[in-house]
């Protein structure tokens, strides 16, 4: 297990989790959803090749559309 940081709450994840995984496990509309890893946005393309280690900083943001 390795110990991250999920929008600014410490949350306990698998080790060998990526980006994808983790928005999957937390059942987010991958579509609607931007990710910010340690500060750095990270394509959408990229989520699957980008692994999760101990003390990150994930940050999820949903788009809200409206008018």
């Amino acid at each position: 297990m390795l110990s991250i940081f999920l929008n600014g709450e410490t949350r306990e994840v698998a080790a060998d989790l990526d980006l994808a995984a983790l928005v999957d496990s937390l059942s987010l509309p991958a579509k609607r959803i931007a990710v910010e890893l340690n500060g750095i946005v990270i394509r959408r393309a990229d989520w699957a090749g980008t692994p999760i280690s101990e003390g990150d900083r994930i940050e999820v943001v949903h788009f809200v559309g409206g008018g």
